[in-house]
C-alpha cells in the first residue's frame, strides 16, 4: 500500500472522529424539553410540589388477577399465586398547570406479613424519586409514605409524599373518574446541607 494513501486515510479517519464529535456537540441527537417545576417553598426551609394523574384517561396499564377490563385493552396479564394479591399500574402525571411532566408507576401488593405500596415517579431532565406509603390512609383519606431514594435533582433529599384520590364532581365521565394527587414535600437531608 502506498505511504500517501495510508496517511491520507488514518488523517481522514481523525479528522472524520473530530467532525463527529463537533456535530453532535452542537446539534445534540436529544434536546430535552424540561417543563418550569411549580414549586412552594415551606416554612421549613423544604419545598413543595403537586402532580397528579387523571382517571382514566391517563392511566396507560393497569395489571392485576382477573382483570375484566385491562389497559390495554389484550394485556394478558401473568397468573400464579406469587401474584394473586398485587396490583401494578402505570400513569402519565401531570404538574399543576395540567401539563404531562413525566410518568409514575404505582405498585400494590397484600400478604399475610401485611400490605405494599410503592410509587415511583420518573421527571425527564430532573430525576426519579421513589416513594414507600403506609398501606393505611390517615383520617383525612391521605395515604402518606416516606421518600426513600431520588436521583438527579431529588439525590440527598428527604421528606414524604401524600396520595389522595380526588372524585370526579361534573358527573360528565363514567365511574370510576377523577384523578390520583401526589403532592410532595422534601427538604435537604441533614447529611446534604453540611
Amino acid at each position: 500500500m502506498d505511504k500517501t494513501l495510508l496517511k491520507t486515510f488514518i488523517v481522514g479517519i481523525f479528522l472524520g472522529a473530530a467532525a463527529t464529535g463537533a456535530g453532535l456537540y452542537l446539534v445534540p441527537l436529544v434536546d430535552q424539553e424540561r417543563e418550569r417545576s411549580i414549586i412552594d417553598v415551606t416554612p421549613n426551609g423544604g419545598n413543595k410540589e403537586v402532580f397528579y394523574a387523571n382517571i382514566p384517561d391517563d392511566r396507560i396499564m393497569i395489571g392485576a388477577p382477573n382483570q375484566t377490563s385491562p389497559v390495554p385493552v389484550g394485556l394478558a396479564w401473568p397468573s400464579g399465586e406469587f401474584l394473586a394479591n398485587t396490583r401494578t399500574e402505570l400513569f402519565k402525571i401531570r404538574n399543576a398547570e395540567d401539563i404531562v411532566v413525566g410518568v409514575a408507576s404505582r405498585i400494590a401488593a397484600s400478604s399475610e406479613e401485611g400490605a405494599l405500596i410503592e410509587w415511583t415517579l420518573h421527571l425527564p431532565a430532573r430525576g426519579s424519586v421513589y416513594v414507600l406509603m403506609r398501606p393505611k390512609g390517615q383520617e383525612d383519606s391521605f395515604r402518606r409514605g416516606d421518600l426513600r431514594s431520588g436521583t438527579r435533582e431529588f439525590s440527598g433529599w428527604e421528606g414524604e409524599v401524600s396520595e389522595q384520590w380526588v372524585a370526579d364532581s361534573t358527573g360528565l365521565k363514567e365511574a370510576p373518574a377523577g384523578r390520583i394527587e401526589l403532592i410532595t414535600s422534601f427538604v435537604a437531608s441533614a447529611e446534604d446541607e453540611s
